[in-house]
C-alpha cells in the first residue's frame, strides 16, 4: 500500500537557496518580485532563505533548466552555505530534477513542490487531507523515476529470472490505484456538499475569494463571529467554511470562506480542490478581498481573476473589497482606487473599519437577487 505523501513537521529549519530565471519577455525586477513571494512560501514551509540566484537566459535549458555551468555554480554556493535545499520558482521536469541532483548536493524542489508541502502541513479536516494527498500523488507519479531509481531494476541470479514487475512499475500501479480511491472518496464528499447546497438554494450565497493572506478568514470572523483560525502566513486555512452573516434589515446570508489563491498555483492542486472551490462556483456573488497594503496587490488581483477564469466564474457578479486599510501609509491610494473601481468597499477586517458599509452593500446585492431571510439561530459549516 502506498503511504500518505504528507511531509511531517520539522523541528529544525532548513537552509534554502532560491533560483529564478529571467527570460526575454520578463524583467529581472519581476523575477525578483516572484522570488520575494517564493521566500515567503519557503518560510511558511519551514526554511530560511540564505541566498537567491537570478539568471538571465534566452530560453530554458531542457536538461538543467539553468544550464549545466550555472548548476555547477549553484552547487558551490550551496556548499558554501551548507544549504539543505534549492527551490526553483518554476516547475521542473523529472529529467531536470534528476540532472540537477547529480550536480548539486541538496534537495531540489520546484514551486509546486513547496506549495504542496505547505498544503500538507495546513490540512486539518478529512476532506482537506484527501484533496492534498490526491494533488501530491498526481504530482509524484511522473516523478517516480527519480524517486525510486534504486528500486527500478529486477533482481538477477538463479531463481530470480522470469516475468514480473519492477519495483518502479509496482509503485506506479499502487499510486494509480490510490489516486482512483481518493477520487472516489472526494466524489462521495462532494455528494454530501451537493445535498447541503440543495438546502441553501433559496438563500443568498456569498463566497469570499482572494489571494492568500489577504484577510478572507479574518473578514469571515468579523462578519459572523465564526472564530476560524487565522495567521499572518500563506494558506493559513484550506477548508471552506460557511456561516451566517447578518444584513442591515435583520435578514441573513450564507457567507463562505474559500482557500486562498496564488500566482502559478499548480493546476493539479486546483483540480483536487475543485469540490471546495465549487462553493464559489455555486455562490450568487463573490467578495473579492484584496490586501491593499501589499505593494503588488494589483498583480494579486490579476492572479485571482486568472483562477476564477479557470473555474469559469470570472463573469459572476462580484464585489471588490480592499482590506487592511489600517496598514496604509498612503491615504491618497484609497481615493484613486475608488475612482478606478467604482462600487468597491474599503475596510479593515481586523479593526472593524468599513464593515457597516460592506453590510449595506451586501444588502443591496441581496435585494437585487431577491434574498430570502434566514430565521432563527441557524449556524452552518462545512
Amino acid at each position: 500500500m502506498v503511504e500518505r505523501f504528507f511531509i511531517p513537521d520539522r523541528q529544525v529549519r532548513e537552509r534554502a537557496v532560491l533560483i529564478g530565471v529571467a527570460l526575454p519577455a520578463q524583467s529581472k525586477w519581476h523575477v525578483e518580485e516572484m522570488l520575494d513571494e517564493l521566500a515567503l512560501l519557503a518560510n511558511t514551509a519551514g526554511a530560511d532563505v540564505v541566498d537567491r540566484v537570478v539568471q538571465e537566459r534566452s530560453r530554458i535549458d531542457p536538461a538543467f533548466f539553468i544550464g549545466q555551468g550555472k548548476a555547477e555554480s549553484v552547487a558551490k554556493l550551496v556548499k558554501s552555505y551548507e544549504a539543505d535545499l534549492v527551490i526553483f520558482d518554476e516547475d521542473l521536469s523529472p529529467a531536470q530534477v534528476k540532472n540537477l541532483e547529480r550536480v548539486i548536493d541538496a534537495k531540489i524542489i520546484d514551486r509546486s513542490g513547496i506549495i504542496l508541502d505547505i498544503f500538507a502541513r495546513r490540512a486539518r479536516t478529512r476532506e482537506a487531507k484527501t484533496q492534498v494527498e490526491l494533488a501530491q500523488l498526481r504530482y509524484l507519479l511522473p516523478r517516480l523515476t527519480r524517486q525510486w531509481t534504486h528500486l527500478s531494476r529486477q533482481q538477477g541470479g538463479i531463481g530470480m529470472r522470469g516475468p514480473g514487475e519492477t519495483q518502479l512499475e509496482v509503485d506506479r500501479r499502487r499510486i494509480r490505484e490510490r489516486i482512483a480511491k481518493l477520487s472516489r472518496m472526494l466524489k462521495k464528499i462532494d455528494v454530501g456538499r451537493k445535498v447541503r447546497r440543495v438546502g441553501r438554494r433559496d438563500f443568498f450565497r456569498v463566497a469570499i475569494v482572494g489571494y492568500t493572506n489577504s484577510g478572507k478568514s479574518t473578514l469571515l470572523n468579523a462578519l459572523t463571529r465564526a472564530e476560524v483560525f487565522t495567521e499572518d502566513q500563506l494558506f493559513a486555512t484550506l477548508d471552506a467554511t460557511t456561516r451566517l452573516a447578518r444584513l442591515e434589515d435583520g435578514g441573513k446570508v450564507l457567507l463562505t470562506d474559500t482557500v486562498g489563491f496564488l500566482r502559478k498555483l499548480p493546476h493539479h492542486l486546483v483540480a483536487s480542490f475543485k469540490g471546495t472551490l465549487e462553493e464559489a462556483i455555486e455562490a450568487d456573488v463573490l467578495l473579492h478581498v484584496v490586501d491593499v497594503s501589499h505593494p503588488n496587490f494589483e498583480d494579486h488581483m490579476v492572479a485571482v481573476r486568472e483562477v476564477l477564469d479557470e473555474l469559469n466564474i470570472l463573469e459572476k457578479p462580484s464585489l471588490l473589497v480592499f482590506n487592511k486599510i489600517d496598514c496604509l501609509n498612503e491615504t491618497a491610494l484609497l481615493g484613486r482606487l475608488k475612482e478606478e473601481y467604482p462600487g468597491s468597499v474599503a475596510i479593515s477586517a481586523l479593526k472593524g473599519d468599513g464593515l457597516d458599509t460592506l453590510r449595506i452593500t451586501m444588502h443591496s446585492y441581496a435585494q437585487r437577487f431577491g434574498v430570502k431571510a434566514i430565521q432563527g439561530s441557524m449556524k452552518e459549516s462545512n
